[in-house]
């Protein structure tokens, strides 16, 4: 599977759609082949209209994006750290803000 198919992009959108707060890390797809960049435009359009927070996280996703024609205003945050930032999500200790402290 190098995509998702239009009713998991639907299914996803829908509940991208529904949600005040979204955190994206990951393309849905091989989005740099026009032929399986589907699932990942129909997901970044449902987050580009989300009332609320959407978060686009991780190097992939934010290229995806501005590969696919978003503007960064479309989103409430876009950052290149996707696991870093899944981690912090989790609770894990980030050494580099530890060092803040």
């Amino acid at each position: 599977g190098l995509d998702i198919g239009p009713d998991s992009a639907r299914a996803f959108a829908e509940v991208i759609l529904s949600s005040k707060t979204v955190f994206w890390n990951g393309p849905m797809g091989v989005f740099e082949f026009e032929n399986f960049s589907n699932g990942t435009r129909v997901v970044a359009d449902a987050l580009a209209k989300v009332d609320g927070l959407s978060v686009v996280g991780g190097g992939d996703s934010a290229a995806a994006v501005r590969a696919l024609g978003f503007p960064d205003e479309d989103f409430s945050h876009i950052s290149t750290g996707g696991g870093a930032s899944l981690e912090f999500l989790e609770g894990k200790a980030m050494p580099g803000l530890e060092v803040l402290q």
